[in-house]
């Protein structure tokens, strides 16, 4: 038994290619161990041949000492939205393109968790942002984000005219389809196509990056990760906007409400093969140094 992990539990996503072969091949590996595992109870049913120990993302965040999310970088940001308060380290397992989050191949992921389980591993946190939307002075939505926070407008057709402010200091307004405000995670998923910079996963940074300004003059600017954002609205006619936290919505946005971005106090944790290297990733991901030896 490993007396690293004693309970571990499997996340998968379920419409992902070769799930039920992935997930059984690990359920029965994590079982030879005589580990305790527990598969996540939406994807239970693809572990063939044998009757799987269950249990729901609560009940993984109680009892389990480590995660194994199967699938692609948005199930294991899923995951990690869930079990980040638990304190529990999770490892991603690719069954999709590469990813920046779940960077262990299914050829190889049975020597790569061998090492993992004996303690052989590099481990990295991350932090979470927690969105507020603020109506009358009171919280009227919460949602926490692994990626980015963005607001931007519903209508294609018209901008949002925004003020931001940090750490309660106007920075500047603009008009524009939106702004995102990222994490180091999320700098290499929307905010990259938003022309933000690429950050290293563990720096203590945030990146505000607009969507489509007007003005050319408005561009990404990185502040420190302790740092209040606070976004308010300009008087519009025309105004619809949204706030979207990585995949999920918060609806119903009025002019008058004033958004709220900060870091969670608690990070959660990726465990990575020793192996591991985030510049090579983005060397393949993003086609760097092609033709070049």
């Amino acid at each position: 038994m490993s007396a690293h992990f004693p309970t571990v539990a499997l996340i998968g996503k379920p419409d992902a290619e070769r799930i039920a072969e992935t997930l059984s091949e690990l359920y029965r590996y994590l079982v030879q161990r005589g580990l305790r595992t527990l598969v996540e109870k939406d994807c239970a049913e693809f572990v063939t041949g044998l009757v799987a120990e269950t249990g729901s993302f609560a009940e993984i965040g109680e009892q389990c000492d480590l995660a194994i999310v199967i699938g692609g970088d948005g199930t294991l940001l899923t995951a990690a939205r869930y079990l980040a308060q638990f304190d529990i380290p999770l490892i991603g397992v690719n069954l999709g393109r590469l990813g920046f989050l779940v960077d262990i191949s299914p050829s190889e992921v049975v020597a790569r968790l061998g090492e993992i389980l004996d303690g052989r591993y590099s481990a990295e946190e991350r932090f979470i942002l927690r969105a507020k939307v603020y109506r009358h002075g009171q919280v009227a939505y919460q949602q926490t984000a692994i990626n980015e926070v963005v607001v931007h407008s519903w209508n294609r057709a018209s901008m949002i005219e925004i003020e931001t402010y940090i750490d309660g200091v106007f920075l500047n307004s603009q008009r524009s389809d939106g702004m995102i405000v990222s994490t180091p995670t999320g700098s290499t998923a929307y905010a990259l196509s938003a022309g933000g910079p690429i950050l290293s996963p563990t720096l203590k940074a945030i990146v505000l990056a607009p969507i489509n300004p007007h003005a050319l003059s408005n561009r990404p600017i990185v502040v420190a990760d302790d740092s209040i954002i606070e976004i308010a609205f300009r008087p519009s006619k025309q105004f619809k906007a949204q706030v979207v936290c990585d995949n999920v919505s918060i609806p119903n946005i009025e002019i008058s409400d004033r958004i709220e971005i900060r870091k969670e106090a608690k990070p959660f944790r990726i465990l990575h093969p020793l192996n591991y290297d985030f510049f090579g990733i983005l060397r393949a991901k993003l086609n760097w140094s092609s033709g070049y030896r």
